[in-house]
């Protein structure tokens, strides 16, 4: 199976990683690398994960952020990956506003 990561979620990854680089020098790169293995680690586990919203959330193993995709043929597309720790309002928001394919 195929990773598809769609531009919204790329776009979490960068405003995520910026958040930690602000933190610590270094932790953005560390977020980076710990989430690159959590959605690289959905080739072998797409598909077990709770379903929210019309969405598999899989969470990360060593931050407090969510991925939210589906599974489409061959693919699996990141449609989010968002901080867990937000107002639940704004990640049904974010769920529910419009992302496109890349």
């Amino acid at each position: 199976m195929r990773i598809r990561l769609l531009p919204e979620a790329e776009r979490d990854l960068e405003i995520g990683a910026d958040f930690y680089e602000s933190q610590e020098a270094g932790l953005g790169i560390y977020f980076n690398d710990c989430l690159a293995s959590d959605i690289e680690s959905l080739k072998l586990y797409a598909g077990i994960h709770e379903e929210y919203r019309g969405f598999y959330r899989s969470l990360s193993k060593r931050f407090p952020f969510s991925i939210y995709y589906k599974l489409n043929e061959d693919f699996v597309e990141i449609y989010a990956v968002l901080d867990a720790r937000q107002d639940p309002r704004k990640i049904d928001a974010a769920l529910e506003s419009p992302r496109t394919i890349g």
